[in-house]
């Protein structure tokens, strides 16, 4: 799943460090999360949410779906 926290991180200044201390989550997470190697859980999605003033939607890109004509 795509999404824009690595670009939301950067706006408010905060380090990989910096936003997992603010969750409660390793900073491992944190990079698994940019990279897209994890998927959050619904409560941490919404930690990010509440954290970035951003609706979950808007931080989590939903992969385009292929469709075969």
């Amino acid at each position: 799943m795509d999404n824009r926290i690595r670009e939301l991180r950067a706006i408010k200044r905060l380090s990989q460090a910096d936003l997992a201390d603010a969750l409660g989550v390793s900073r491992q997470t944190i990079n698994a999360l940019e990279t897209g190697k994890y998927d959050p859980s619904l409560p941490l999605a919404f930690k990010l949410a509440r954290l970035f003033n951003q609706k979950i939607e808007e931080i989590f890109l939903e992969e385009e779906a292929h469709v075969a004509t």
